[in-house]
């Protein structure tokens, strides 16, 4: 009879085992590295290493700013694929290309986001900021003219950089 309650027990609590590894590995999502990841997932990854890359420009360090931007950029894609036209995407989507040498299709993603949000501060102002850096300044000051009533630190930001007074890596 003992035997018999032994084994009924380790068979109980084996199944009790595979029941929580199961339930547990269902309910995490088995990790979000493969194309189960959903939009917020992926923007939200992108912007955690924009982020990331933001500190280490300041720091001085490009290179490594540079592998977090592309990684970021990756990220940023997906989100777009996922869930295209927001225009909080676009613009760290421009910001990320901008960053990384591409103003072209940077331009092209703030552009694709102000059709959306006309008014978005990030999106005026990182695009004044390439207007500035391309040596298109009377674009910058339109973008500066979109953010006058703001009373936002996006308007202050353009203001100083199209003034020269404060220096845009790019």
């Amino acid at each position: 009879m003992v035997n018999l309650m032994k084994k009924n027990l380790i068979l109980i609590i084996t199944f009790y085992f595979i029941f929580i590894i199961s339930s547990y590995g269902a309910g995490s999502g088995g990790g979000s590295s493969g194309a189960g990841g959903t939009s917020t997932d992926y923007y939200k990854k992108g912007i955690s290493l924009v982020k990331r890359a933001k500190k280490l420009e300041k720091k001085g360090k490009i290179e490594k700013a540079n592998k977090r931007y592309e990684k970021a950029l990756k990220y940023l894609i997906k989100s777009n694929k996922k869930k295209p036209n927001q225009p909080n995407t676009l613009n760290y989507l421009g910001f990320t290309t901008r960053k990384l040498g591409n103003y072209k299709k940077g331009e092209e993603y703030y552009l694709s986001g102000l059709k959306i949000d006309p008014n978005h501060k990030g999106i005026n102002e990182y695009l004044g900021e390439l207007y500035v850096v391309t040596n298109r300044i009377e674009l910058a000051k339109e973008r500066l003219k979109v953010l006058k009533n703001c009373n936002c630190e996006e308007y202050e930001e353009l203001k100083e950089i199209i003034e020269g007074k404060k220096q845009s890596k790019y």
